[in-house]
């Protein structure tokens, strides 16, 4: 009866089907694995965080460039403060407001180290942002990531007010100081005086974000439809089967 499995037609249906299990199965040990990696990651940059809070701060530039190892570490730098901007539309414990960045003029590096000197509740203004100090400074905070070209909805640049940004990053900097800026920045660990500290955020891609419970989705379905090629199969060779029993019966298909 189940000869016809071993006709041309049926040879292509189970080539088909031996080779669409295994695909699936891989996609989904794969998507699995991507997973597993993200939960991996997460343990670590908490594990990471714990031991930033702590740890002594490293010069600069043995921190630099800035990765997912070494976002986060706290790191001190002397120089001169310079140009000061604002970075609207952040929030802080549910409360929006901005931050202000003070340029810092790096001694004897010739480049300029964006620095998040605090958070001010309210609607940006340069009026409310308190002025840096004067002289030669020693910072120290948290090193962070240059972040990507959109945050909270807001573009780089494009349609803000003169003195404000709306991205920490190199790329949205440098057209507006006149000197080379660090691809990195660094969050004070204690505010100055009328501003809120900002905390350091985990490394971009270590969090359990909705990529990551994504990742965990198509884990499941690719299993699924591992499955559901396995069912049809099984319900093709019946249906094919039963139609081969009622012909040799002489059972005529009803129309």
């Amino acid at each position: 009866m189940y000869r016809f499995l071993l006709t041309p037609r049926w040879w292509g249906i189970n080539i088909f089907v031996l080779l669409s299990i295994p695909v699936c199965i891989f996609m989904g040990s794969w998507q699995l694995s991507r997973f597993e990696d993200r939960v991996q990651d997460h343990k670590t940059a908490s594990e990471q965080t714990k031991v930033n809070e702590t740890a002594a701060p490293e010069p600069l530039a043995s921190v630099l460039p800035v990765d997912q190892k070494t976002s986060g570490k706290r790191t001190t730098a002397t120089g001169h403060y310079g140009k000061q901007l604002l970075v609207p539309q952040r929030d802080l414990d549910e409360r929006s407001g901005f931050y202000v960045v003070t340029l810092l003029k790096v001694e004897g590096s010739g480049k300029a180290l964006p620095v998040v000197r605090g958070w001010v509740p309210g609607k940006a203004s340069a009026a409310k942002a308190p002025a840096a100090p004067k002289g030669e400074v020693t910072v120290v905070g948290a090193l962070q990531a240059s972040e990507s070209a959109t945050s909270n909805g807001v573009t780089a640049s494009g349609g803000l007010p003169v003195g404000q940004v709306g991205v920490i990053s190199a790329a949205s900097l440098v057209n507006l100081v006149p000197y080379d800026v660090y691809d990195g920045w660094i969050t004070l660990d204690k505010a100055d005086s009328g501003m809120t500290a900002v905390p350091a955020s985990a490394p971009e891609g270590s969090g359990l974000d909705l990529k990551a419970f994504q990742n965990l989705g198509y884990t499941g379905e690719w299993f699924v439809f591992a499955g559901f090629v396995v069912f049809m199969w099984f319900r093709l060779v019946r249906r094919e089967a039963e139609a081969l029993r009622d012909a040799e019966l002489g059972i005529a298909e009803s129309v």
